[in-house]
């Protein structure tokens, strides 16, 4: 319960500003002491019963409804009702969930919803997506503070005050609650938060080739090439010398952004928002990646394979480096792991600027990751709001986390500790064990990692190194990422401008000469320049100063 301890944060106020970040992986301490389970609950709604805000799920059990969920992420695939979390959550709370997820491209499935009024019950999406403006200002969504203030006032308990004032607009209302929210204090105060950013390498080709230094541009050229010499083929195909997360209509993380933390490229300069996409030690690792492309060494997959493919690649070992968000291939590290401990990604430190400074490795922000929404479609808001605070509360936060007490945990000195068999099925077979369970965060779309630190688990040997190195690093970087108001010109030339690099990033990597490249960039920058890049740089740096007032960063 965030009032009891677990997770405390001062409440900020004024224009919401919104930032991001990718999800984290975190580790921490165990809490000394658990309150346990109530027959109907926790202590947490038992408290607030008391205080005359009774959690109104109590009251639903046994009146059944089934509400449509969409989740606008194509990956995602775990049923609802197949596996003993989602099947306790219905059991307390007589909500079944109907999945929606698209087939191919999410925006044109969210974007045809929109149009024809057709939102389902709730709706997940990425925070900064623009379809969370456009629901909020056509009035398509629900103010969630007027469905607490009429149906459940038990959200005053569950939700965190600051995540509140964040995401509160200017008429007063919130009408989207985030997952994986963290803040600066979150960051200060809880040595194990980390981030997710890592360099992988392929563990026992990288120690065949003498674990190379590969934070030198010299470096990480002789290694990739060793690498390659030695080891053309693995188990599943062609070795791919180089892995990096899908193209999109944005870029690729791997080759813009992750790579920027890694060269700790600063995001503001004498007290301007700073352009980082030409930034000198940014553009001369690029031409080292082009070169590497030029001598046959960047695949042709990783510019076309979709996330499924990439997932695939990655369960086979295909890759041996890569720029990555580790906590997307969880499942096939331990994958790995169970096949052959050697075969697994380690993490170690990949491109650093000229100086050798140290990378800065982001955690969420304010903003966390996903947003949810009730639609006005709903026919059951009541319930749908109820829903929600069941699943921000620390009972089913614990329940989503850890499973059900007795079945897949127990309590071990007021602590939770996971059956021996049920960790040893989550280090080995996600797949069977969110068919059986469903706990880990399977359904993260209300997660609280803070929260969920209370119940951290010892990592499993495959993922533990990751985290471990993850932690070394991690800032709080939540006051740079800005979203311009929806509709504002800054905001469509920002538009214009980010579709226009995610159409030259390729360019660059794939220029057959140096001064080819050097002729794509000059004609990105002045093309950005004339779709109004200087006054989009000018109102970013006027929105990170309210967003530096309001999270108390001097």
């Amino acid at each position: 319960m965030k009032g009891t301890g677990l997770r405390r944060k001062s409440a900020l106020s004024g224009l919401a500003v919104f930032v991001l970040l990718s999800v984290m992986g975190i580790s921490a301490g165990l809490k000394t002491e658990w309150p346990g389970e109530r027959e109907n609950g926790t202590a947490e709604s038992d408290q607030a019963a008391e205080n005359g805000t009774a959690p109104a799920w109590r009251d639903y059990a046994d009146e059944p409804v089934t509400l449509e969920w969409y989740i606008n992420f194509s990956w995602f695939a775990t049923p609802w009702g197949e596996n003993l979390v989602s099947g306790t959550i219905t059991e307390e709370t007589g909500v079944n969930i109907n999945f929606v997820t698209p087939i191919g491209n999410e925006m044109e499935k969210l974007n045809a919803m929109i149009s024809a009024d057709s939102l389902p019950d709730l709706i997940t999406l990425g925070w900064w997506e623009p379809q969370v403006n456009e629901m909020v200002d056509g009035g398509m969504v629900y103010a969630l503070n007027e469905l607490a203030d009429a149906y459940d006032p038990y959200f005053w308990e569950v939700s965190d005050p600051a995540v509140v004032s964040w995401y509160t607009r200017e008429d007063g209302n919130i009408y989207e609650y985030p997952n994986s929210s963290v803040t600066p204090q979150d960051v200060e105060e809880n040595e194990g938060l980390g981030g997710n950013q890592t360099f992988l390498v392929r563990k026992d080709i990288y120690e065949a080739i003498g674990s190379p230094d590969m934070t030198t541009p010299e470096g990480f050229a002789a290694a990739v090439k060793e690498a390659a010499r030695l080891f053309p083929e693995v188990e599943g195909g062609a070795l791919i010398p180089i892995g990096a997360h899908v193209f999109d209509n944005e870029g690729n993380v791997s080759f813009d952004k992750y790579l920027m933390n890694f060269l700790a490229v600063p995001w503001e300069k004498d007290g301007k928002f700073y352009d980082r996409y030409t930034d000198p030690e940014y553009i001369r690792w690029l031409k080292v990646f082009r070169q590497l492309g030029e001598e046959g060494y960047l695949a042709n997959d990783i510019f076309v394979d979709t996330r499924t493919q990439m997932e695939e690649k990655l369960s086979e070992g295909r890759y041996f480096c890569m720029l990555y968000q580790y906590t997307d291939m969880l499942s096939q590290q331990k994958a790995l792991y169970a096949k052959n401990p050697d075969s697994i990604y380690l993490a170690v430190d990949g491109p650093k600027n000229a100086a050798g400074d140290e990378p800065k490795i982001p955690t969420t922000s304010m903003n966390g990751w996903t947003v949810t929404l009730i639609s006005k479609n709903c026919q059951h808001p009541e319930r749908a709001i109820a829903f929600l605070d069941y699943l921000m509360s620390e009972r089913g936060q614990m329940l989503t986390y850890l499973g059900v007490e007795g079945e897949t945990y127990d309590m071990v000195e007021g602590k939770p500790v996971l059956k021996q068999e049920v960790k040893e099925l989550l280090d080995t077979d996600r797949v069977t064990y969110d068919r059986l369970y469903g706990a880990d965060d399977a359904y993260w779309m209300l997660q609280d990692n803070v929260m969920q630190l209370a119940w951290k688990q010892e990592s499993s040997p495959a993922v533990a190194q990751l985290e471990d190195w993850a932690r070394q690093y991690v800032v709080y970087n939540g006051q740079y990422d800005i979203t311009l108001p929806a509709g504002s010109k800054e905001a469509e030339a920002d538009d214009k401008i980010t579709k226009l690099w995610s159409e030259t990033l390729p360019r660059l990597l794939l220029a057959p000469s140096e001064e080819e490249f050097d002729a794509i960039l000059e004609e990105f920058t002045e093309k950005r320049e004339a779709l109004g890049f200087s006054e989009v740089m000018e109102k970013k740096t006027e929105y990170m100063q309210i967003a530096k007032e309001r999270l108390g960063i001097r």
